[in-house]
């Protein structure tokens, strides 16, 4: 695992510490690791819909429905570890 030292602005370091003291997570790289993960399946979902989007604006649209789509959406959020 990489070692890594950063520094947070003021906020962000008390928004760290109380998540901490509300005993949410154990420590600052357990938290910031969790947050990374999060930041990362939003971004595959986000490319997704993106390449979406672009396959039916290249092909006219697509026959499915805006539910379809959505389940889709979700349970692609859902299958990622």
């Amino acid at each position: 695992m990489g070692r890594q030292s950063i520094s947070f602005t003021e906020p962000n370091d008390d928004w760290l510490k109380n998540q901490i003291d509300n005993k949410e997570y154990s420590s600052k790289s357990e938290l910031v690791n969790d947050l990374i993960r999060q930041a990362r399946k939003q971004q595959i979902q986000i490319d997704w819909i993106k390449s979406r989007l672009d396959k039916a604006e290249k092909s006219g649209f697509t026959n499915d429905s805006k539910d379809e789509i959505l389940a889709q959406s979700k349970s692609l959020w859902l299958n990622i570890d």
